[in-house]
């Protein structure tokens, strides 16, 4: 019986301790330089500070997939911008995915801000809410930049349920 006692308190620690790590990434705050832009909404960054590379999903926007229409256009667009420049990122949560979903801001702006507002992504849509750069997306529609340049642009989460992911690239 007191085996049992203390294995369970064992497992509730390490259970609290991994809670906390997971607490202590989210809202985490640092530099980092943009080591790889994997598409139009998806960096890689090198914290200044040292440590791992970190994948990291911009939080808030939909960029199209990379075999989508559109999806190669956004990625070079976020890679003239970003690609081996210095970006502060604040990580709000993890990803079902794994990757942290954060805000960039390079130069004092916010990246998928300034992505939205160029036409490259929407505004991420949850349930009845336009996101939080609807704003930046009807602009950017008004003005036919980017994605919007087309009559009607497909969703990439409409894509994705009519195609399925993107076929991942041959490693060479």
């Amino acid at each position: 019986m007191r085996k049992a006692w203390w294995f369970c308190f064992m497992a509730a620690l390490l259970a609290l301790g991994a809670g906390a790590q997971a607490a202590a990434r989210q809202d985490e705050v640092y530099s980092a330089r943009v080591s790889r832009v994997f598409d139009g909404d998806t960096v890689w960054v090198k914290p200044l500070a040292g440590g791992k590379y970190r994948k990291l999903r911009l939080d808030g926007i939909d960029a199209p997939e990379i075999c989508q229409p559109g999806g190669e256009d956004s990625r070079d667009v976020l890679a003239r911008r970003l690609l081996n420049q210095v970006v502060e990122v604040r990580v709000r949560a993890q990803d079902d995915h794994g990757r942290g979903l954060a805000r960039l801001q390079h130069e004092g702006e916010d990246v998928a801000a300034w992505l939205v507002a160029s036409g490259q992504a929407w505004s991420y849509r949850w349930r009845r809410s336009p996101g939080p750069f609807a704003a930046e997306e009807k602009r950017a529609r008004e003005l036919g930049l980017g994605l919007f340049r087309h009559s009607s642009p497909e969703l990439p989460r409409d894509f994705r349920k009519r195609h399925g992911p993107c076929p991942m690239p041959p490693r060479g």
